[in-house]
């Protein structure tokens, strides 16, 4: 193992490196949350490739054993994948796209729902958020797809990113768009929904259905932010921030496009503030309308952190994508961004505001999601080819997998830390049988 710095590369502590899977499919591994609380399974999609949606299984593999067990099979023709744990309890969150697709009706961004699977229960789904697609429109049901399901902390709540398949229906986005919102990327968030029937929606639509949670969007886009403002065209990359407030409510940390001054748009760091009920209309209806979005609920208070139009290179990275993620004790979320050489560096700040602080000042840019550790102490990520750990406190980042090139590097979707901080799993290719597929790998690290 080696460390990154300004001083070059110099021996670190060993690592001990394991493939976990071996089958001969792809798998999909989520960004965050992919260990069974007791960090015993660790929870993914089949898929053929990387960038399709085509999986049609949920599956958890024992790291100890290698042994696989299903969760969860769609029918009918649907895919399923991203799937996250719940942190306390023996359940899982994914994607679930529409059964019996066809030209009309096909898996895509406002076409896709979430579904619960107690892993007690296997193959029994519980859905997650209603559906209605048709007016007259239901509050607490959303109208379009989610996608990247991820529990609170506390286990309670479910954010997840949103596109509305009304307003795509309405064509593309031209004119002021005064008449009417662009559908554009938001973030939506469920909550048990009041009494004990769910959410229940008329069948004006062939697609539409019920859902066990109800569930609103959070966040406020315009069509065309004025420039130099905090109005933001696109709400994206979210991640939960802290535990439950003492008035019961909680956060949500969200990368936002802003246009500067200069009419480029690029990425800031945002945080909405969220009170405990949910389920009161604000200024517009929850539900929205034929032209208008689902709007948030009363009491959601959207603010924006940092403000880097005038850096020499403003704004977030979204390449490599990644999603914000708060310290756990929430003081602190961490981000990627350039410096002035142009280099993708980890930065943090702080969810109360403030100027965002430089964590890392290595010669190679940070190249995958990243995860902190439950100590809050070190954020594993990819970077030249390995998995590495960066320390909070001194900037200093570790190599915990050996040096690889190419296709054999690790891949940038997951670098995720297991509850008990003892290892980090990831997705690398493998060449089997004439073709190469994603396979599951663990890093185990020595104590800090």
């Amino acid at each position: 193992m080696k460390t990154l710095g300004l001083i070059g590369l110099t021996s670190g502590l060993a690592a001990q490196e394991r493939q976990i899977t071996h089958a001969p499919h792809g798998h999909g591994l989520t960004n965050i949350n992919v260990w069974s609380p007791d960090s015993r399974w660790i929870v993914y999609d089949v898929r053929s490739v990387d960038s399709v949606f085509d999986g049609t299984r949920i599956e958890q593999v024992e790291v100890a054993t290698g042994k696989v067990q299903t969760l969860y099979a769609a029918k009918n023709g649907a895919a399923c994948g991203v799937v996250t744990y719940h942190p306390r309890e023996p359940k899982v969150v994914f994607i679930h796209g529409p059964e019996n697709p066809d030209g009309e009706w096909s898996y895509g961004m406002t076409r896709r729902r979430g579904a619960i699977v107690d892993v007690r229960r296997p193959g029994e789904a519980q859905p997650l958020d209603a559906m209605d697609y048709a007016p007259p429109f239901t509050p607490g049901a959303l109208r379009g797809g989610t996608h990247v399901h991820v529990f609170s902390p506390d286990g309670a709540w479910v954010s997840n990113t949103y596109e509305d398949e009304v307003l795509a229906r309405l064509g593309a986005e031209s004119g002021d768009g005064s008449d009417r919102d662009f559908n554009q990327r938001n973030i939506a968030v469920s909550v048990p929904a009041p009494g004990a029937n769910g959410v229940r929606v008329a069948r004006g639509h062939p697609r539409n259905h019920d859902g066990d949670f109800f569930s609103v969007v959070v966040t406020r886009t315009v069509n065309r932010p004025k420039p130099g403002s905090d109005e933001i065209s696109r709400a994206f990359e979210e991640g939960w921030v802290g535990g439950i407030s003492a008035d019961g409510g909680r956060q949500l940390a969200f990368l936002g496009n802003v246009t500067a001054r200069d009419g480029r748009e690029h990425a800031e760091v945002f945080l909405v503030e969220l009170p405990a009920d949910l389920t009161r209309a604000g200024e517009a209806p929850l539900e929205g309308t034929a032209t208008r979005r689902p709007a948030p609920p009363a009491g959601v208070v959207q603010r924006r952190l940092t403000f880097t139009a005038e850096r020499k290179f403003p704004g977030a990275v979204t390449a490599p994508r990644h999603w914000l993620r708060a310290s756990p004790d929430g003081s602190h979320l961490a981000f990627l961004m350039k410096d002035d050489a142009g280099v993708g560096q980890l930065w943090t700040v702080s969810p109360r505001g403030g100027e965002p602080r430089q964590v890392t000042r290595n010669e190679t840019g940070v190249a995958s999601a990243l995860t902190w550790s439950p100590d809050g102490r070190r954020i594993a990520h990819g970077m030249d080819g390995s998995v590495c750990v960066t320390d909070l406190a001194d900037g200093r980042t570790t190599r915990l997998t050996p040096r690889r090139g190419g296709a054999e590097a690790p891949l940038p979707f997951a670098c995720v830390f297991s509850p008990d901080g003892r290892a980090v799993a990831y997705l690398r290719n493998v060449a089997a049988a004439g073709a190469t597929f994603s396979q599951i790998f663990v890093v185990t690290l020595p104590p800090p």
